[in-house]
């Protein structure tokens, strides 16, 4: 029989890694520009869940969501400036349900919401309960924050379309000391259980990457996303955010393509920091006994719907999220096209990890597709967004969304400003909208999902405090 102390040194670790702003600009997902070969090769020994949804495109409210495994409407979070213990002070987080198994939990970066490059080398807007120990770098993207080109000079770098080609060394920028100090977390903590959040800032804006990561991309390799000309027209107007008014910001090509560029070099400048992760758990023997979890807290758009850029939205590229897992002993499934949602992240830890977690959870764990058994999985997936009163709406307006394997179907105002239908199976780029003059099979097809995702979502006004100017 194991010895108390043995059977906790057998439990496995756990290397949680958040990246903010990440779309599914990876190879792993199909992407043929991206060259992130590191996360490629975490994908390839693990699963990578091809159809994994947040619950509401915005940094807070969906990190908020994943961290306590439950959804927007039941910790009434949806804008930047609410805290989720504000609605449940007790709530038991993802990392505390570790610390309550006897793990050290650690977070270096950012795991919840920050103000991005505000708050860089602050607790941002953190849980304390959530951690033994917090580490907060910050490198010289902060003081060269100067030196940043912004294309739309009437708003801040933390919202515009901003870029640095930075000189010096990836040590030198926050992320890539954020990878430094959380080897050293995992070089002194290696005999004991951990949970370990590692949480990197890019590529949100401003894109900020060494100079060699642009080099990656020459601007006449890159392309601006296709869509009809007409696309717009059978498109609700709350469907797009208000932080994009004008297609494309009313910036030139030339200018839209050096942001494309900037933010493919800054996902292979924060690829490259998680191959040092990985490389680390194999340098210190670590790697047959921690589950790796990578996650980005929402997709991001690059340029969609003739010129839809960032987050904020209910459409594919900003609802679908990258989700890669691999564990101890697993034998490597490749890619998973079952329809999962990051409020499955927290139930799945506890249970890959053996440990208790609360009761009432929103998600379900992911163990038996992570196992390679999916032959009865059944999934759909919701996210919702709030829209503020302003000269497009009046009044706040809620956008919910379902996703099956072959259907979205969003509701606006619960239906009021507005209803789409897309048919991935003929239309996957959702420049179709089915429920714009539905025929029979598409009616058919509302009435079912309908009460699925009104039975997870409310499309009503929230009644909380909410920060239109923060939405």
């Amino acid at each position: 029989m194991q010895a108390a102390g043995e059977a906790v040194l057998s439990r496995p670790n756990v290397l949680f890694i958040a990246v903010d702003d990440l779309a599914c600009t990876l190879g792993c997902y199909g992407d043929a520009v991206a060259q992130t070969p590191h996360m490629d090769r975490l994908a390839a020994s693990g699963i990578c869940f091809q159809r994994a949804y947040n619950q509401l495109p915005l940094c807070n409210p969906t990190r908020a969501s994943v961290m306590t495994g439950l959804r927007p409407d039941q910790i009434k979070v949806y804008d930047l400036d609410r805290h989720f213990r504000d609605e449940l002070p007790d709530v038991v987080t993802l990392s505390q349900s570790f610390q309550n198994a006897g793990y050290f939990a650690a977070r270096v970066g950012k795991i919840y919401h920050y103000n991005v490059p505000a708050s860089i080398g602050t607790d941002g807007f953190d849980d304390a309960p959530s951690w033994n120990r917090t580490v907060n770098p910050k490198g010289r993207d902060k003081s060269e924050e100067a030196l940043v080109f912004n294309a739309e000079p009437h708003r801040k770098i933390s919202g515009s379309l901003s870029w640095l080609a930075a000189d010096g060394l990836d040590e030198e920028q926050t992320d890539g000391m954020i990878a430094t100090e959380a080897i050293e977390i995992l070089r002194e903590k290696r005999a004991e259980p951990f949970f370990l959040g590692v949480g990197f800032f890019r590529p949100h804006t401003p894109y900020i990457a060494p100079k060699k990561y642009f080099e990656m991309y020459p601007l006449e390799s890159l392309r601006l996303p296709y869509a009809p000309p007409d696309d717009r027209v059978d498109i609700p107007t709350a469907a797009f955010a208000h932080n994009c008014p004008v297609p494309d910001y009313g910036l030139d090509e030339t200018t839209l393509l050096k942001a494309t560029q900037a933010y493919y070099a800054s996902v292979s400048f924060i690829d490259a920091q998680v191959g040092r992760l990985l490389d680390s758990l194999e340098e210190l023997g670590l790697a047959e006994n921690t589950i790796v979890l990578l996650w980005s807290d929402h997709g991001y758009h690059l340029g969609e719907h003739n010129g839809m850029w960032q987050k904020r939205s209910l459409f594919e590229q900003s609802a679908r999220t990258p989700l890669i897992v691999r564990c101890p002993g697993q034998r490597p499934v490749g890619i998973s096209r079952n329809v999962v949602e990051l409020v499955d992240i927290y139930p799945t830890l506890t249970d890959l990890a053996d440990i208790e977690g609360p009761s009432g959870l929103a998600g379900r764990s992911l163990r038996p597709l992570v196992e390679g058994n999916s032959t009865r999985w059944e999934g759909s997936a919701v996210t919702q967004v709030l829209r503020p009163a302003d000269d497009r709406l009046p009044e706040q307006v809620m956008g919910c969304s379902i996703r099956t394997p072959r259907f979205r179907y969003t509701e606006w105002g619960e239906g009021k400003y507005g209803v789409e239908l897309y048919d991935h199976q003929a239309d996957p780029n959702e420049f179709d909208n089915l429920a714009n003059e539905p025929d029979a099979r598409s009616a058919a097809v509302i009435a079912r999902l309908q009460p699925l995702l009104r039975s997870r979502a409310s499309g009503r006004t929230p009644t909380v405090p909410v920060n239109p100017a923060r939405l």
